[in-house]
């Protein structure tokens, strides 16, 4: 497997950078979105919503600056901040947040695919030369066609294609880690808008209520 590695030439090895490059990305990404944003949003939004009931406006907060390193703390935090404004500017300032917020989530995401494409086309560059080397071997062997041109092109197709199929193998996973964290963020993102919208509804019933 090794040798078959090595004969793939100089950019089976630039392939391979993309691999560690891209396993470090998803395994970073993954971690942040599956495990430092992991919160139950429904058990916080009905607590927030329980003391806003009781008008525990100084509860509410707290319990927003319990999860402020989530994105979803921040932006409660930031119309709850606002409640003795008009409902634009509470909505405003939401909604100004969850614009701020949704580059944090998604950042880096895309880098997975552009390694990807970036891979297949490295392993059929890759080919691309390895046949271009075997041409001009064949070539400079003699002025007429070597006993062994065959088994020199073929050589040389054989080593190309590894570089190709490397491209491939590497470049499968990387979109499918693509995949896999885009829809985590995406789900992430359309929880936030829809806590949001809660409690900005909420809000509008306590100051209607007041």
């Amino acid at each position: 497997m090794v040798a078959i590695f090595q004969g793939g030439g100089i950019f089976t090895y630039a392939i391979l950078g993309i691999f560690i490059i891209a396993l470090g990305l998803f395994c970073e990404r993954a971690y942040f979105l599956y495990f430092q944003l992991k919160l139950n949003a429904d058990d916080t939004l009905q607590r927030i919503a329980l003391l806003l009931e009781k008008t525990n406006i100084r509860g509410a907060l707290e319990e927003c600056v319990k999860i402020e390193k989530h994105p979803l703390g921040r932006t409660l935090k930031a119309g709850l901040l606002r409640l003795n404004k008009k409902d634009k500017e509470i909505e405003r300032a939401m909604e100004e947040k969850i614009l701020r917020e949704i580059p944090v989530i998604r950042a880096r995401i895309n880098y997975l695919a552009m390694l990807s494409i970036v891979s297949i086309l490295l392993g059929f560059l890759g080919t691309v030369v390895g046949l271009i080397n075997s041409l001009k071997e064949m070539v400079g062997q003699a002025p007429q066609a070597p006993p062994n041109a065959m088994e020199v092109l073929i050589g040389g197709i054989s080593q190309a294609m590894v570089s190709v199929a490397f491209g491939f193998m590497v470049a499968i996973p990387c979109l499918i880690g693509y995949f896999v964290l885009d829809s985590r963020g995406n789900y992430l993102i359309a929880q936030l808008k829809e806590k949001t919208l809660s409690l900005f509804n909420a809000l509008s019933t306590l100051k209607a209520n007041a």
